[in-house]
C-alpha cells in the first residue's frame, strides 16, 4: 500500500459506508470541536492526499465490501516510526560529521604550530605533538583524488551529507509533528509558517525536523554567523549551517565593501503561460466564463484560458495551491479557496474573492478561520449569490457560510469525519444546502442560524460508498452520482429518491452537469466515456476519452454541441460527443525536475517522475512531442547543436535522443543512483553526468553527439552532487554539493583541483551553481543551505534567476556578489522551484515546480 493511501487512512478515512437515518443535528455558530480539529490537525496534509487517494479507493475498491482498516492503520504506524529513526540517524550523521570536520580542522592547525615550533625550536604545542592518542588517528579523511573511492561504502559517502528534496527518490508518510506534512502535490515543501510542513525532500538535519519560518530576507536571525571578508586573500567566507563557504573575488575587483547592499534589477518578469491542470487530485475546477474564457487552477495560479485565441490571463492573488472553486451566479465574480501557504499575513487557508475581468481582489475572508485547506466553496443562488459555503480539510471538516460581501461568517458546524467532495446551494431554495462525500450526503438548512442537518434516504436503492457528484434540474431536482455508477435523482427539496438509473456507467461517476436544454452530461472515471442524456433521463449519445489521457475529472459545456473534459492525467480536452477530442491543455503527473533548453530550435524540454519527456515550443505554448521512457527522468540537458537531448534517469541509467527523430542514440549505466545534473559543455564535445553518488562522470563525445566514451570520474565530493558549470574553454569544472561544497575539476585528468583561489578569474559558460562568489547575495539571511534550489544566468550576463523552496522565481544583477542583496520576487509556485533557466535571447524564462508539476513561462522585460 502507497503512502497516499497510509496519509488517508490516518486521516480517519473509515471504511464504514453506512450512512446515518435521517436525523437532526444542530451547532452553534462557533462549533465546539474547532480545538480539536486544530490540535489533531498534525495527522493529515492539505494539498490533495484525499482526493487522489479518494480515487484510489473509489476505482479499485467501489466493489470491495471488507476493505480492511485496521491493518493499514497498524502499517501506517511502523512506516512513521521508521521514518521516524531515519530522520534521527541522518541528524546524528550530520552532527558526527560537523565533528569530525572540526576535529580534522583542530588537529591541523596544532600540527601546523607545532612543526612551525620544531623548526624554531621550541613552541607551545610541541609537546602536545609527540603524546600519543591526544587526538584520534582513526578519523576518516575525505579523499581527495579520483581513484581509491569505489570501495567506499554508501554510509561512508554520505555521512555529513543532509539529505535534500533532490536526493529523495520516494516519499515518506508524514509525520505526526507536521501540520501539513507528506504532501502529494505541490504546496510549499518547507516549515515556513505556524502550520508547518516538513518536505520529504527538505533536509532532515537537526535545525530541519523544528518548525522554521520562512528565511525571505525577513530580517537577522539569532545565532546565524555573519559572512566575513578577508582583504589579505580577497575571499569571503560565508556560511550556510554553520558551515563555512570560502569564495575568491576575481582580481579585477579592487574595491568590495560586504556590508554593501546589491540592489533590484530593473528587468522585471511577467507570467507569460502556464503549461498543465490540476486534475490529479482536484474536482470541479473547470469552468467557462461568458468572455469565452476556460477558468481552471494549476499551482498557486488561477488561469483563463481563451483557448481559440490561445491567449492566458492570470489571477495571482494565491500564496499557495489554489484547492477549489467556485462562479457566482453573475459569472463575472470567482471564489477560490487555498492551502495554507507562505506569506506571513494571508498563509492561512483562506478564500479570495476576485472580479475575472479587472483580476482584482475584492474580498478575503476565513483567515484563521480555516483549517488545512479549503476543499469546496460555492456560492448561493436563490438571493443572487449573497452567501458563500465553504467546507475545511480539519478533521471534522467543518462548514460554514458566510456572507461574503461584508466577511462575516453566519453559522458553522461539523459537516463529517470522512472526506467532502462538493457543496452546492439549490437555485431555487432559500437557506439550504448540500453536501456529500465519502459514505455521506447530507441536506442543510440555515433558515435559524444555524446549520440543521438531515441525511438522504436510500429506502430499497442501494448505499453507494461514495457520493461523488452532483448537479441541478431546471425543476429543482437533485442529480447525484455514485462511486457505483449509479444515478439518482432527489425531488426538490426532499431527502429521498425520486428515479435511480443504475449502470449509468461502469465504475464511478466523477462529474455531472446539466445543459441548457434540460439535458444532461455525465463521465467516468473508470470506464472514461461521456454520456449525454435527455430531460427524461434517456441515454442518448456517448464519447469515449483517449487512453493516454486518463478518466474524466470535470465537465464544461461550451458552445453549441462543444464540451470541454478535465482529466485526472492533468489534461484539458476540447471535443464533442461522437467525435475526436482533441488535448488542448497537457502537463506532468508527477514530480518535476528536468528542464533543458534547445539553444538553437526555440524549444525546451521537460522531465518528470511519470516517466515522459514532452518537448515543448516556447511560441505556440504546445508540446512538440512526448515521449514515454522506462524509467522516472531526473534530469535534462540538450547538446549545443540542439539535434540531441541527453536525459539523466533516477535507475543509474542516462540516454541521449535524437530531437528530430525522438530514436535512442545511446544509452549508459553510472552506478545505481539518480543522475541530478547532466550538462554539455559548450563545444559540445564533453558530458558531465552528476551523480547521487558523488561522483561526476565524464564523458568524450564525438560523431556530433552520436558516440560517446567515459573518460573518467572526479571523486572528492562526500555528499551528492546538486549543480555542475563548465568553463567556457571546457577544460574546467565546478560543482556544489549536498553538504555546501565548492570544489573544481580538470575535465581531462577528472582530478580536483585544490588551488581555489588561483581559479578565481576563470570564465564560467554558465552559472547554475548556487555556492561561488557571484551567488553570495541569493542566500536568505539565517538560510539552512537548502532553501534556494536552483539558479541561472542569463545568456548576456546581467541577471539571475533563482528558484527557491517558497514557491519564488527571483530576479537579481549579476554578478549577486554582496550578502543581503536585493531582488524581485514573483510568486506562481506552489512547491519548490526546481529548476530555472533563460531562453537562448534572454526574453523568456523557464521555470519549474517539483510537487506542483507545473511549467511557468515568463517573460522579461
Amino acid at each position: 500500500m502507497n503512502s497516499v493511501s497510509f496519509d488517508l487512512l490516518q486521516n480517519g478515512l473509515s471504511d464504514d459506508d453506512s450512512l446515518e437515518d435521517e436525523s437532526t443535528t444542530t451547532a452553534t455558530p462557533a462549533a465546539t470541536g474547532k480545538e480539536e480539529a486544530n490540535n489533531n490537525m498534525a495527522s493529515s496534509n492539505n494539498t490533495g492526499f484525499y482526493s487522489s487517494g479518494l480515487d484510489d479507493m473509489i476505482l479499485k475498491n467501489f466493489d470491495d465490501k471488507n476493505y480492511d482498516l485496521e491493518l493499514s492503520r497498524r502499517v501506517a504506524a511502523l512506516e512513521k516510526r521508521v521514518q521516524d529513526q531515519e530522520d534521527y540517524i541522518v541528524c546524528l550523521k550530520s552532527t558526527m560529521a560537523d565533528a569530525h570536520r572540526k576535529i580534522s580542522e583542530l588537529e591541523q592547525m596544532i600540527t601546523s604550530s607545532a612543526q612551525k615550533g620544531s623548526s624554531q625550536h621550541h613552541g607551545p604545542f610541541k609537546a602536545t605533538r609527540d603524546v600519543p592518542g591526544f587526538f584520534p588517528t582513526a578519523l576518516p579523511s575525505k579523499p581527495s583524488g579520483p581513484s581509491g573511492d569505489s570501495s567506499r561504502s554508501r554510509q561512508q559517502r554520505l555521512s555529513g551529507s543532509p539529505e535534500t528534496k533532490r536526493r529523495t527518490g520516494s516519499f515518506s508518510s508524514p509525520q505526526s509533528g507536521d501540520k501539513m506534512g507528506g504532501r502529494k502535490w505541490g504546496s510549499t515543501d518547507n516549515d515556513i509558517n505556524a502550520i508547518g510542513n516538513k518536505s520529504p525532500r527538505k533536509s532532515s538535519s537537526l535545525s530541519n525536523l523544528s518548525n522554521r519560518q520562512s528565511v525571505d530576507h525577513k530580517g537577522p536571525a539569532t545565532g546565524v554567523k555573519e559572512p566575513q571578508y578577508d582583504p589579505e586573500e580577497k575571499s569571503v567566507r560565508m556560511y550556510l549551517k554553520g558551515r563555512p563557504v570560502v569564495s575568491y573575488l576575481p582580481t579585477s575587483v579592487e574595491t568590495y565593501n560586504i556590508k554593501a547592499k546589491g540592489s533590484a534589477p530593473s528587468k522585471t518578469l511577467a507570467l507569460d503561460w502556464v503549461y498543465g491542470y490540476r486534475g490529479k487530485d482536484s474536482r470541479f475546477n473547470l469552468h467557462l466564463l461568458p468572455s469565452g474564457e476556460v477558468v481552471y487552477f494549476m499551482a498557486a495560479v488561477v488561469v483563463l484560458h481563451n483557448i481559440d485565441e490561445g491567449v492566458q490571463r492570470h489571477y495571482l492573488g494565491h500564496n499557495d495551491d489554489v484547492k477549489s472553486i467556485a462562479i457566482h451566479p453573475d459569472n463575472v465574480t470567482i471564489a477560490t479557496g487555498q492551502v495554507a501557504g507562505h506569506d506571513p499575513e494571508e498563509g492561512m487557508p483562506h478564500v479570495r474573492i476576485w472580479n475575472s475581468v479587472s483580476l482584482n481582489t475584492l474580498h478575503v475572508i476565513g483567515l484563521g478561520d480555516f483549517d488545512r485547506a479549503v476543499c469546496c466553496v460555492g456560492f448561493s443562488k436563490h438571493d443572487g449569490g449573497a452567501h458563500l459555503a465553504a467546507i475545511d480539510e480539519s478533521n471534522e471538516h467543518v462548514l460554514s457560510v458566510w456572507d461574503w460581501a461584508k466577511q462575516k461568517k453566519l453559522c458553522e458546524t461539523k459537516s463529517s469525519q470522512d472526506p467532502v467532495v462538493q457543496v452546492e446551494f439549490p437555485p431555487s431554495i432559500e437557506n439550504q444546502l448540500i453536501s456529500l462525500g465519502k459514505g455521506h450526503m447530507h441536506f442543510w438548512n440555515y433558515s435559524t442560524g444555524k446549520l440543521v442537518k438531515k441525511s438522504a434516504i436510500y429506502e430499497k436503492h442501494d448505499k453507494p460508498k461514495f457520493v461523488l457528484c452532483m448537479a441541478f434540474s431546471a425543476e429543482g431536482d437533485v442529480i447525484t452520482g455514485d462511486s457505483n455508477g449509479t444515478i439518482y435523482i432527489w425531488g426538490k427539496g426532499g431527502t429521498r429518491i425520486k428515479q435511480a438509473i443504475p449502470g449509468a456507467h461502469e465504475g464511478p461517476i466523477f462529474s455531472i452537469i446539466t445543459l441548457s436544454d434540460g439535458g444532461l452530461l455525465s463521465g467516468g472515471g473508470k470506464d472514461k466515456k461521456i454520456h449525454s442524456w435527455n430531460s427524461s433521463f434517456e441515454k442518448e449519445n456517448t464519447g469515449d476519452l483517449p487512453e493516454a489521457t486518463g478518466p474524466v475529472r470535470a465537465l464544461c459545456s461550451g458552445d453549441e454541441s462543444t464540451i470541454y473534459v478535465g482529466t485526472t492525467r492533468n489534461a484539458i480536452l476540447k471535443g464533442e460527443l461522437g467525435g475526436e477530442f482533441e488535448t488542448v491543455v497537457q502537463g506532468h503527473t508527477d514530480e518535476l525536475w528536468g528542464l533543458g533548453i534547445n539553444p538553437e530550435l526555440g524549444m525546451f524540454a521537460t522531465g518528470a517522475y511519470d516517466k515522459h519527456l514532452i518537448v515543448w515550443d516556447v511560441e505556440s505554448h504546445k508540446p512538440l512531442w512526448d515521449k514515454i521512457l522506462e524509467d522516472p527522468i531526473q534530469s535534462v540537458g540538450f547538446h549545443p547543436s540542439g539535434n540531441f537531448i541527453a536525459v539523466g534517469l533516477q535507475t543509474g541509467r542516462w540516454m541521449v535522443l535524437d530531437t528530430e527523430s525522438h530514436d535512442l542514440v545511446t544509452v549508459h549505466t553510472d552506478g545505481n543512483e539518480q543522475h541530478d545534473i547532466i550538462r554539455y559543455s559548450p563545444d559540445g564535445s564533453q558530458l558531465a553526468v552528476a551523480s547521487h553518488d558523488n561522483f561526476i562522470y565524464i564523458y568524450a563525445v564525438e560523431e556530433e553527439g552520436r558516440k560517446y566514451t567515459r573518460v573518467g570520474k572526479c571523486s572528492g565530493h562526500s555528499s551528492f552532487v546538486t549543480h555542475i558549470d563548465w568553463s567556457a574553454d571546457g577544460k574546467l569544472l565546478q560543482s556544489n554539493s549536498g553538504d555546501y561544497e565548492l570544489l573544481f575539476w580538470d575535465a581531462e585528468t577528472c582530478k580536483q583541483n585544490v588551488n581555489a583561489k588561483d581559479l578565481r578569474d576563470v570564465e564560467w559558460a554558465t552559472f547554475t551553481c548556487v555556492l561561488g562568489f557571484p551567488v553570495i547575495g541569493i542566500w536568505p539571511e539565517g538560510s539552512d543551505g537548502t532553501d534556494v534550489n536552483t539558479a541561472a544566468r542569463s545568456h548576456d550576463g546581467a541577471i539571475i534567476a533563482t528558484g527557491d523552496d517558497f514557491g519564488k522565481v527571483k530576479l537579481f544583477k549579476s554578478p549577486v556578489s554582496h550578502p543581503k542583496s536585493e531582488c524581485n520576487a514573483y510568486p506562481g509556485h506552489s512547491s519548490h522551484v526546481t529548476c530555472v533557466d533563460f531562453c537562448s535571447d534572454d526574453s523568456t524564462l523557464i521555470s519549474t515546480g517539483g510537487r506542483d508539476m507545473g511549467i511557468l513561462q515568463w517573460k522579461m522585460s
